[in-house]
């Protein structure tokens, strides 16, 4: 069951450099840490003058949605289901 968060999170993201793409790594929310197995969709939008990025990305049992502010740099975890 899908289930909305809304809550600030931190997470490690990485840069390729050869594939010039960006992956989330890790995600720190409420005191545990969980390790990104495997990254879904990704996909941007503009909300004004706004760039968010969207990760849909899994983690053992868990799909969780992420969000990026690329103006102060902050993550959202907006939705988390069991997969």
């Amino acid at each position: 069951m899908l289930e909305k968060i809304q809550e600030s999170v931190s997470v490690e993201l990485v840069f390729n450099s050869q594939t010039k793409k960006i992956f989330p790594r890790h995600l720190a929310w409420r005191g545990k840490t969980y390790q990104i197995d495997k990254v879904g969709l990704h996909h941007f939008f503009r909300q004004g003058r706004t760039l968010f990025h969207v990760f849909s990305v899994l983690s053992g049992g868990l799909f969780f949605r992420l969000k990026l502010n690329t103006d102060n740099l902050h993550w959202t975890l907006e939705e988390i289901a069991e997969n």
